[in-house]
């Protein structure tokens, strides 16, 4: 039984004239909403045994908010989760697969269609709300039979779906 939690970056302030998007930083709500799903994770049990994390400024500051609530385990820094696509997340995700439990901080849509292929079955209305869209610091919690090694499309049973505005 392996666990992937899925978070989308926080909600982060536009870019200013000549800065670029990878140091974009979060705004207030972006703050407020990282801590939320912090304490989420805290009171929901999910301890990632490692997590993932972009290294795009908004990003780690999502990580920083969160850690400051919850327990993010042993934490790796990746440029790759800036840049690749939902595909090329899971090939990130299977690469550490002997991880129990992980957490993937990265940015949509990414982290919204991995999601969405990866549920295979959850509950109607968890499914149902991850179809409305994956928000800023929406967390996907997706639970597999075997390892995360061998994560496959439709496999997952989508746990939870949380996102701020429900907290």
């Amino acid at each position: 039984m392996s666990t992937l939690l899925l978070l989308r970056h926080a909600k982060a302030g536009w870019a200013q004239p000549g800065m670029r998007d990878f140091d974009r930083s979060l705004d207030a709500s972006g703050v407020e909403d990282a801590a939320a799903i912090g304490k989420a994770m805290h009171e929901g049990g999910y301890v990632p045994e490692l997590t993932l994390c972009s290294n795009a400024l908004r990003c780690r500051e999502t990580l920083e908010n969160v850690a400051g609530y919850a327990d993010t385990g042993r934490v790796l820094f990746l440029d790759t989760l800036y840049t690749e696509d939902a595909a090329g997340y899971l090939s990130i995700i299977r690469e550490h697969g002997a991880a129990s439990s992980l957490l993937v901080i990265g940015h949509n849509p990414m982290t919204e269609d991995l999601a969405l292929a990866l549920a295979g079955s959850g509950p109607g209305e968890t499914r149902e709300a991850l179809s409305y869209g994956f928000p800023t610091a929406g967390l996907a919690a997706i639970r597999f039979g075997g390892g995360l090694a061998q994560a496959e499309p439709g496999t997952g049973f989508l746990e939870a779906f949380m996102v701020p505005a429900d907290l």
